[in-house]
């Protein structure tokens, strides 16, 4: 009872935190003029919207924790959790927060966009958060701590090392991209938080630290999203875009490399990501070079729905395969990551020949 009476506890303050830090970026974005302004064919707000959002996550959860840290160590600092992998996530978020400010404000290339992002997911690395095994499918794990180096104390694995830095890389980008609608990119990374959060309490870590980062974190979205759901007053910017998909990224390692259940959980973002590049690509487009209404969610804005029956939408399926992934081990998660993998190319397919109809007839 007093681990479930914690837990209330940093959800609230996490929450209760990071809905104030939230008001306060939306005055200094309004301040700075760090602001969306309606200039392009593909915003669908009237007004300039404030851009610092993702700050308020960012603070809450850095602070939060080092306070934790500082005053209750034990509940953060446990055998699986090393002070320098939590200033790892710290650091790392820190650079994609001041790089994606300084998007939002100056609009930096591509290419700077994505040294940035590979900085901050070596920084993850470096500091001690690499995927050590993966499930077997039919029972066992296979073991990706053969070859290693030691650096600041810590045992970096190569394949490990390298598939993190990959699923780092690739959900990062992911979160960047879904943020197009109020309230989408918020809602679907903290419906990941609280999937994650409750396979942590099954995992093989009795009162692991995990469950309170996680907590944190989800505790922190939540309080943002209270103003970021349609109308949004605030929106995340390209900094808070960015940290979600590696926070949700670090989490599903650190709690015990639950990477397919965060898969099942963000599929809907990451295949939507890969339809779009895939379209792209067919035209001699760059994948990655400009933004556009391609997405999923800006499809089913064109076939009538409203921008909030298209976020609770999305934010049901995610819940619903986030949901079926509590209860199924590795070969169910595999092979519902099948079925959803079918199920949603099929909406793709029919949601894009519909809207491509009514754009045509019209």
């Amino acid at each position: 009872m007093n681990r479930i009476f914690t837990y209330i506890i940093v959800f609230i303050l996490s929450l209760t935190i990071s809905y104030f830090l939230t008001l306060l970026a939306k005055k200094l974005s309004f301040k700075f003029k760090i602001l969306d302004y309606p200039n392009v064919e593909r915003k669908i707000h009237n007004q300039p919207i404030a851009l610092l959002g993702g700050w308020a996550i960012y603070l809450s959860f850095s602070l939060l924790t080092l306070l934790f840290i500082i005053f209750f160590p034990s509940l953060v600092l446990t055998y699986n959790i090393s002070l320098l992998q939590i200033i790892g996530i710290i650091v790392a978020g820190l650079v994609l927060m001041v790089s994606g400010t300084f998007d939002d404000k100056y609009n930096l290339s591509p290419g700077k966009q994505l040294v940035l992002t590979i900085l901050a997911c070596l920084i993850i690395i470096f500091s001690g958060t690499t995927i050590k095994f993966i499930t077997r499918p039919g029972g066992g794990i296979i073991d990706l701590t053969g070859s290693q180096i030691n650096f600041l104390g810590q045992n970096l694995y190569l394949m490990g090392a390298v598939l993190t830095f990959l699923w780092l890389l690739i959900i990062t980008n992911t979160t960047k991209l879904l943020d197009g609608l109020d309230g989408l990119a918020s809602g679907i990374t903290g419906i990941g938080m609280l999937i994650l959060f409750i396979v942590s309490l099954f995992w093989d870590a009795p009162n692991s630290g995990t469950s309170i980062l996680i907590l944190i974190l989800a505790g922190s979205i939540f309080g943002f999203l209270i103003l970021n759901f349609y109308p949004a007053k605030i929106f995340l910017g390209n900094g808070g875009s960015t940290f979600l998909g590696l926070a949700i990224g670090v989490m599903a390692v650190i709690s015990g490399a639950k990477i397919a259940t965060a898969l099942l959980v963000m599929g809907l973002p990451l295949l939507d990501m890969v339809w779009v590049i895939i379209q792209r690509l067919r035209k001699g487009e760059s994948p990655f070079k400009h933004a556009d209404q391609k997405h999923l969610h800006f499809r089913l804005l064109s076939l009538g729905l409203s921008e909030r029956q298209t976020v609770l939408i999305l934010y049901l399926i995610s819940l619903f395969f986030g949901i079926i992934a509590l209860f199924q081990g590795t070969i169910g998660k595999l092979f519902t990551l099948g079925i959803l993998i079918i199920f949603i190319f099929t909406i793709f397919w029919l949601v894009y020949k519909k809207s491509y109809e009514k754009i045509n007839n019209n």
